[in-house]
């Protein structure tokens, strides 16, 4: 993988997970500023990955970085199949290139018609343990945050944004047509897209960097502020 520091001053395009908002960036967001100005696209108006990376594309500069945590890695597949010309730098965290098993498309599906029956607010408690590390579930700076991002974002964006995931394509083919300057971060105890799947869409890109964070559950730019900026800073200024 080639340094290109004069490539430091990049837009970076932050997108968000299932139920996030702007709120899982902040710290990467304030902490980067003085070598890229990010932003972070609504996610939450569109019921499809194709149509969710449309919409991304078009608000976004020409030429951009491109980081993705979870659905946002799934968005970022789906724009590096569009458009990826426009891709000058990919960073994917605590995500998989792979569709859903038939567990976890049995799980969504619960969850959203626990959402449609008007217990929306029994979600995000049920899903919490599976974001975060058990250390984390007292800590208002993290768990209080998913809770607030689960209600700003809301039951229907909610539910378009399980449909969404439910059926994006597998992306495992495409890894080997991803050619940027790529850096995967996956925490080491995320339990919804573990490192071996971090590990799996690292070994399929050329040249990727894998990164685990440690003490770390699914949702990384939050739960480990520090060390997922000082990761994405090398990638912005060094890769």
């Amino acid at each position: 993988m080639t340094t290109n520091a004069s490539s430091a001053g990049l837009p970076l395009v932050l997108l968000p997970g299932l139920l996030c908002d702007e709120g899982l960036w902040a710290h990467q967001r304030r902490h980067l500023a003085d070598v890229t100005v990010a932003s972070v696209p609504d996610l939450t108006g569109h019921d499809g990955v194709g149509d969710l990376a449309r919409h991304v594309l078009a608000g976004a500069p020409p030429r951009f970085a491109l980081a993705g945590l979870s659905m946002g890695g799934y968005v970022a597949f789906e724009i590096m199949r569009q458009a990826p010309e426009r891709v000058a730098k990919l960073c994917l965290v605590d995500t998989t290139a792979r569709p859903d098993t038939d567990e976890q498309q049995e799980r969504r599906r619960a969850l959203v018609k626990l959402a449609q029956t008007g217990k929306f607010k029994g979600v995000t408690p049920r899903l919490l343990p599976l974001l975060i590390h058990p250390d984390r579930m007292e800590d208002d700076a993290v768990a209080g945050e998913v809770m607030r991002m689960a209600e700003r974002v809301g039951r229907d964006a909610f539910c378009r944004q399980q449909n969404a995931i439910l059926n994006r394509p597998d992306s495992r083919p495409d890894l080997p047509r991803i050619q940027c300057p790529t850096l995967v971060i996956t925490g080491r105890e995320d339990q919804l897209t573990p490192p071996d799947r971090g590990q799996e869409m690292a070994d399929g890109i050329a040249d990727a960097k894998f990164a685990l964070v440690e003490h770390c559950g699914h949702l990384a730019p939050l739960e480990q502020p520090a060390a997922t900026t000082a990761l994405m800073r090398m990638w912005l200024t060094q890769f």
